[in-house]
Order: C-alpha cells, then sequence, then structure tokens
C-alpha cells in the first residue's frame, strides 16, 4: 500500500512540475507576443508622426526622422524625393504639425507587421496661412530589422 501512495505521489509531483513548466512557457510566450505588438505600435506612431509633422525651417531634421525609422523601397522613395520636397517645401512655406489619433495592427509575425494609421495634421502653407486640419489614414508596412521596427511602405488609404 506504502508504494502505491509513493508511485501515486510521485506521478502527481511530475504532472504538477509539467503543468507548471507549461504554463510558465505559455506566459512568457504571451509576455513577448505583447511586448512585440507594442513595439510595433509604437514605431508605426512614431514613424506616422514624423511622416505627417514637417517643418520648411528645419526640413533636414524632419526628413532625417523620417529616414531613420525607414527601410527598403519607401525609404529610396523618400531619399530620392527629399530634394525635391525640401524646395517644394520651402518655397511654400509648409508647415504640418502632425498627432496619431489611432493606430491598429491588421497583422503581424516575428519579422513584419502591417499597421493601419489615423492622424491628424493642422497644415499651414503660403495657400492657407491660417492653416488647415487634415486627417490621413495610413497604411505602413513594418519589418523588424536590426532588433528594430522599420517602415518598409506607406500608402494612403480611404
Amino acid at each position: 500500500m506504502r508504494r502505491v501512495l509513493s508511485v501515486g505521489l510521485a506521478m502527481a509531483t511530475v504532472v504538477t512540475t509539467a503543468l507548471a513548466i507549461w504554463l510558465a512557457v505559455v506566459v512568457l510566450e504571451q509576455r513577448e507576443a505583447d511586448q512585440r505588438r507594442q513595439d510595433i505600435l509604437s514605431a508605426a506612431r512614431q514613424s506616422a508622426l514624423n511622416f505627417t509633422s514637417l517643418d520648411y525651417r528645419h526640413y533636414d531634421r524632419d526628413s532625417a526622422n523620417v529616414l531613420s525609422g525607414a527601410t527598403g523601397d519607401f525609404k529610396k522613395q523618400f531619399e530620392a524625393q527629399t530634394k525635391q520636397l525640401t524646395e517644394l517645401v520651402a518655397q511654400n512655406k509648409s508647415v504640418s504639425e502632425g498627432q496619431v489619433l489611432e493606430a491598429g495592427i491588421v497583422r503581424s509575425s516575428e519579422n513584419s507587421a502591417r499597421v493601419l494609421v489615423v492622424a491628424d495634421s493642422k497644415v499651414t502653407n503660403t495657400a492657407v496661412p491660417k492653416g488647415e486640419a487634415r486627417t490621413y489614414r495610413l497604411q505602413l508596412d513594418l519589418v523588424h530589422k536590426g532588433g528594430r521596427w522599420l517602415t518598409s511602405d506607406v500608402e494612403f488609404v480611404g
């Protein structure tokens, strides 16, 4: 009888230990997934804010902020247009002050994500000196590269 009780207690200990380990792994995976989601949303919000906040008086700095969070074709396209955009915003004395209202992940994996962002921006320039409110709906594709989430594509949607 003692032997049966000892075997039963040993089995209960093994099962309890296995369950505890399994639960710890599940909790760790959930925390990692939550952190990845937060990192993706943070990067997308910052990228959208940088993209919608540009000032002709320090356009070099503002465009550098956009490029610092960019990669791939988006970075190449933005770099290629920077000289032309610098001249255009200076000519029109354009100032855009962006504000991110909402951001949500459409899909994500360990190395890529698609995020929809809604941002408002107050735009002033020579044509609209008192300013004009604009709302943007952006679709951002991000990739995880070098330990950071970088924007690889931006599309205006809806």
